[in-house]
């Protein structure tokens, strides 16, 4: 069997993972038993990935990331520097949680910015942006761009990561892509 991914010599890699083509692994990092990584993944320095999360393709994580299990990417997510979700809101010590881990899903080209916290069971919507810091406890909808702690929506984002201004009839037009939003009824809709 050939490996098509690259990881540096000090990763761990268990057994039982599916890495994909192209992907990169990099210092110190550890991917546990059952993870599903996707192809051109780039895994950053001192990243641990538990058992059973499941990434994308193109998902970018960088250094000192933890993707703790219960959670899922789809392609095109970026995690932010030091960013990390929990899997259990009430952890305990002496008190094995381990069947009542809860899932979050961050969806198709999301933003999570450095040290940003997702508190599990709050899914991340397609194209969202947590600002670095934040501190997420509650689901954030497509597009939604937030900040603080804990987190709140202070606008919205176009899909190259601008700050969208919607004019009064409700349309945004992203100035690095130059395509299309509409606003209506507290929803985005890419034109």
């Amino acid at each position: 069997m050939t490996k098509d991914f690259f990881s540096h010599e000090t990763a761990v890699i268990d057994g039982g993972c599916e890495i994909g083509e192209g992907t990169k692994i990099w210092h110190f990092s550890h991917i546990m038993t059952g993870c599903k990584i996707g192809k051109r993944c780039n895994i950053g320095q001192n990243v641990v990935i538990s058992p059973e999360v499941v990434l994308g393709n193109n998902v970018k994580i960088q250094n000192n990331v933890s993707v703790y299990t219960g959670v899922t990417c789809d392609d095109d997510v970026f995690l932010g520097p030091s960013a990390v979700f929990t899997n259990v809101t009430n952890p305990r010590s002496a008190v094995n949680r381990h069947s009542q881990y809860a899932k979050t899903h961050v969806g198709r080209g999301a933003t999570i910015g450095a040290n940003a916290t997702i508190v599990c069971g709050h899914d991340i919507g397609a194209f969202a942006f947590v600002g670095a810091g934040a501190v997420v406890t509650k689901t954030i909808p497509p597009y939604a761009l937030v900040v603080g702690n804990p987190s709140r929506q202070i606008g919205w984002m176009s899909e190259y990561g601008h700050r969208l201004r919607f004019d009064e009839n409700g349309f945004a037009t992203c100035p690095e892509s130059g395509e299309k939003y509409e606003l209506k009824d507290g929803k985005i809709r890419k034109l």
